[in-house]
C-alpha cells in the first residue's frame, strides 16, 4: 500500500491542486493586477499604475477604519485570551457541571456572524432605550463597546477549549514537585502553567488577532458603520468602496484597499507568531 501511495501520489493530489489553483491562487494574481487598473468589469480594463494605491491613502474612511480595526483588534485579543484563559483554569478545577459549562460557552461560536449581529443589536438597542441612550448605530462608542462585546462573546468559548488542552498537558508532578518545594498558586501560574500553555496562548493569539483585524459579517450586521461611517472596519471599507461608490476609479482603489489588507494581515500575523513562539519552553 506504501509502494502504491508513492507512485500514484500525483493521482492524488492534482484534482486538489487543481482546485486550489483555479479558486485562490488566479483570482488572487488577477486581484492583484486588477489592482493597479481603472475598471468596471475585468473586461474593461486601464492600467494606471500605482494611482490607485496613492489615492487609497488619501480616503479619510480608509485611514479611520484601519485606525478603528487596530484598536479594536488590540482591546478584544486582550479581553478574549484574558477572559478564555480564567475560565480555562476555572473549568480544570475539577468543579461540578464542568462539561455542561464548556459546552455552553462553546456553543456561541456555532452561531453564524451575521445572525448574531442582528440578535445582539436587538439586545443593546432594547437596553440603550431602555436607559435613553443613544442606539448604536448613533453613537460611536456605543457601537464599537458593542462588536467588541459581541466579539467576546462568540469567541472566548472555542479559545476556552484550546487552553484548557493546554493546561491539561501541564504535568501534575510538576506542580506537585513546585508545592513541595513551596511554591504559592501565583508562582506556579506564572513560572509553570503559562510557561508550559504558551503554544496554547501562540494559537489563541493568531486567531484571534486575524479574526478581528478581518471582522467583516458582525461589523455589517450590528453597526454597518454607522454613525458617518464611524464604526466602520477595513473589510467593510472595502466591500463599500467596491460596491457602494459609482465611478471606475473606485473599484479599482477598492482592489488595491483589499491587497494592503492581505499585506497587513500577513505581517500581523507574522509578528505575532515570531514574538510568541520565542516565549515558548523548549522541551
Amino acid at each position: 500500500m506504501e509502494k502504491a501511495i508513492k507512485k500514484y501520489w500525483p493521482v492524488f493530489v492534482l484534482p486538489t491542486l487543481i482546485a486550489f489553483l483555479i479558486g485562490f491562487i488566479w483570482p488572487f494574481i488577477w486581484g492583484v493586477g486588477l489592482s493597479f487598473c481603472k475598471f468596471t468589469t475585468v473586461k474593461n480594463v486601464e492600467f494606471v499604475g500605482l494611482s490607485n494605491y496613492i489615492n487609497l491613502w488619501k480616503d479619510a474612511t480608509f485611514l479611520h477604519a484601519f485606525g478603528f480595526t487596530v484598536v479594536f483588534t488590540i482591546v478584544s485579543t486582550v479581553l478574549i485570551n484574558c477572559l478564555a484563559f480564567l475560565l480555562a483554569v476555572l473549568l480544570t478545577r475539577h468543579l461540578k457541571g464542568t462539561n455542561i459549562f464548556r459546552t455552553v460557552f462553546f456553543m456561541p461560536n456555532l452561531i453564524g456572524g451575521v445572525v448574531l449581529g442582528y440578535i445582539w443589536q436587538i439586545l443593546f438597542n432594547g437596553v440603550l432605550s431602555a436607559l435613553s441612550k443613544p442606539l448604536l448605530s448613533l453613537n460611536a462608542t456605543y457601537g464599537f463597546w458593542g462588536i467588541v462585546i459581541l466579539m467576546c462573546w462568540q469567541q472566548i468559548g472555542y479559545m476556552m477549549i484550546i487552553y484548557i488542552a493546554g493546561l491539561q498537558n501541564v504535568p501534575p508532578d510538576l506542580i506537585e514537585a513546585a508545592r513541595i518545594d513551596g511554591a504559592s498558586n501565583r508562582q506556579i501560574m506564572f513560572r509553570i502553567k503559562i510557561p508550559m500553555v504558551m503554544p496554547s496562548i501562540t494559537i489563541c493569539t493568531f486567531l484571534t488577532l486575524t479574526n478581528s483585524f478581518k471582522l467583516f459579517d458582525q461589523n455589517l450586521s450590528l453597526t454597518n458603520g454607522e454613525p458617518a461611517k464611524a464604526t466602520q472596519m477595513l473589510a467593510l471599507n472595502i466591500f463599500d468602496t467596491f460596491y457602494g461608490r459609482s465611478g471606475a476609479q473606485w473599484k479599482g482603489i477598492g482592489q488595491a484597499k483589499a491587497v494592503v489588507f492581505f499585506l497587513a494581515v500577513i505581517v500581523l500575523a507574522l509578528v505575532q507568531l515570531r514574538f510568541t513562539r520565542s516565549k515558548e519552553v523548549q522541551a
